[in-house]
Formats: structure tokens, sequence, C-alpha cells
């Protein structure tokens, strides 16, 4: 799993998101995104550093941790 895609899942987890509810947040913040799409597009990880952070700053986190995804990526 990519370090983005798991930091993404992780990140809505902890806020119970469903992609629904993300996809409605999305489109709060003026981005069409559907619910289908928005899971292909997490599933694949198949999304730009500027739409992850964009999404980061829509569910309002505010700082990420990234201990764990480092020692996953040093070890692949």
């Amino acid at each position: 799993m990519s370090v983005a895609k798991g930091l993404l899942k992780a990140e809505m987890a902890k806020r119970r998101l469903t992609y629904e509810s993300l996809a409605g947040l999305m489109w709060d913040y003026g981005i069409e995104e559907n619910e289908r799409n928005l899971r292909n597009k997490v599933s694949r990880g198949s999304f730009s550093a500027a739409w992850f952070f964009s999404v980061m700053m829509m569910m309002e986190v505010k700082s990420l941790d990234l201990s764990h995804s480092y020692t996953s990526v040093s070890d692949s």
C-alpha cells in the first residue's frame, strides 16, 4: 500500500468518514467527486500530492505522523 493511500485511509478512519461523507465534504469545497470515483481513486492510489494535501486540509488534519510510514517504505 502506498504511504499516501495508507495515511488517507487512516485519517478517514480517525474521523469516521466514509467515502460518501468525504465526497460530500469535497463538494462543500467545490470539488465534484462522487463516492464511486473517490473510492476508486483511493483504492488505486492514483492521486497527486496536491490532491492528497487538499483532502487532508478539508478533513482538517493538522499534522501527520510519518514515522510508521517511513519504516514501511525503508523496509521495502
